[in-house]
């Protein structure tokens, strides 16, 4: 009934199919795939479903996929990723799935090991578990054909079977990071958890997913917006747990749904560094030196408020701080940028040459401003009267300088750094593993 694989090194065709592959050289030895007798040849359409211990809904699932393929008219395949240690994996391959087994190492990772064995041009994405009815899973291949890269399920824009999704779940926590993700990335989706999604595989190569557990979903999303996709949404149904049937989130207790939402949000604020630094980062540093330069040459005054040295220190921290942190949120902005047009605009902006010399020149004033304090103090016999407040403050702004002299050096370093290569590696290299906090 089945007919064993092990990759690479299996049967010719099969060796044919990852030999065509960039991942070639980083596949996984640990995972077998398992064929159907009746297995599709050069399949438009690949349905890719990580599984665990899904034999209560593995069987009516695949034959939900056939239907919907065949509704729409596709030649397609279904590629069930298992880590199960029930009989999931031998009722999908007895109902016409390809099945891969692989060792239980994420959600995430599981997409990441199907990648190699993934033959269609477009790829339908989701659970095994029935929530979501792959029986229309032909208009998520209409978007893709109609030019569309990514094409987003969303059960706000579809609908929600009553009990299929817990009130906090509904109310408050996919709306509010939905919310949170729209605000940072200048997106517009309605449901960014939705499980069920497609993508062209020359898309999903390009993104290199990494992440290995729940946050592969924001970072798919979030990736699509750094790479420009061309997306659309999808209304999807979205039906209640069949009955006997516990979710992942109940197997893994009740604290599951809120680590699942923490490192959705660490994948969201991690690749959208940028917006907590950059903009920011120019505000805080024109309001340190708009509070600091004008007290450089003493005390002022403004209605009963006397502006002093202290006051010039806050500038001065603030400018710090923002100037840090724009640079921060330059090289964020570098690092996720998947096109390079961030790294040529900043290339243009900070050129090596005039930013070393900018550098440099800010340092040496800085310095020349310590030097008059420090003449002043060895010609007094090592000490500073009081009259020498307006000193103070003139030495103030000599280590603003410095410092801002010292960071645009280094970040200047840095950002041309970003373009050193040491060689490449395949894109779905499984060497970055998520932070397992």
């Amino acid at each position: 009934m089945t007919m064993p694989m092990r990759a690479p090194g299996g049967s010719a065709a099969h060796l044919s199919a990852v030999a065509t592959s960039e991942f070639v050289e980083d596949i996984d030895h640990s995972v077998v795939l398992m064929t159907p007798v009746d297995d599709v040849d050069g399949p438009e359409v690949s349905v890719v479903i990580p599984a665990v211990n899904e034999q209560l809904t593995i069987t009516e699932f695949v034959g939900w996929c056939k239907e919907g393929l065949e509704s729409a008219g596709l030649r397609g395949e279904i590629l069930i990723v298992d880590s199960s240690t029930d009989q999931t994996a031998e009722l999908a391959v007895r109902a016409g799935a390809r099945v891969l087994k692989t060792p239980k190492r994420g959600l995430g990772r599981a997409y990441i090991d199907s990648i190699p064995y993934i033959r269609g041009k477009y790829v339908v994405m989701g659970d095994a578990d029935l929530t979501y009815d792959f029986r229309n899973l032909g208009l998520f291949v209409e978007k893709m054909r109609e030019g569309y890269e990514f094409a987003m399920g969303s059960r706000w824009a579809g609908s929600i079977e009553d009990g299929a999704m817990p009130a906090l779940h509904r109310y408050v926590g996919t709306p509010a990071t939905t919310w949170i993700l729209n605000r940072v990335y200048s997106s517009h989706f309605t449901d960014i958890h939705c499980g069920m999604r497609g993508i062209t595989l020359d898309a999903l190569k390009r993104m290199g997913l990494s992440s290995q557990s729940w946050e592969y979903a924001s970072e798919m999303v979030l990736k699509s917006v750094r790479m420009g996709l061309r997306t659309a949404e999808v209304p999807v149904t979205f039906y209640k747990d069949r009955e006997g049937r516990l979710s992942h989130h109940k197997r893994s207790g009740w604290t599951s749904p809120f680590s699942a939402a923490w490192i959705n949000l660490r994948a969201m604020f991690v690749y959208g560094a940028e917006f907590f630094m950059l903009k920011p980062g120019i505000v805080l540093l024109a309001a340190g030196l708009l509070l600091s330069l004008p007290l450089s040459f003493g005390s002022i005054k403004i209605g009963g408020v006397t502006f002093a040295l202290y006051w010039m220190l806050i500038g001065v921290a603030l400018a710090v701080i923002g100037l840090q942190s724009f640079f921060f949120g330059c090289l964020a902005q570098v690092l996720c940028d998947y096109t390079g047009a961030a790294r040529e605009r900043w290339m243009r902006v900070f050129p090596y040459t005039r930013s070393v010399l900018g550098a440099v020149t800010l340092s040496l004033v800085g310095v020349a401003l310590e030097v008059i304090l420090l003449t002043h103090y060895i010609t007094h016999g090592g000490r500073l009267p009081p009259a020498t407040a307006l000193l103070d403050h003139v030495a103030v702004t000599g280590l603003l300088f410095i410092i801002m002299g010292f960071s645009l050096f280094c970040f200047t370093l840095l950002l041309h750094a970003t373009g050193v290569r040491y060689g490449l590696r395949p894109v779905n290299s499984t060497a970055a593993v998520s932070d397992p906090e």
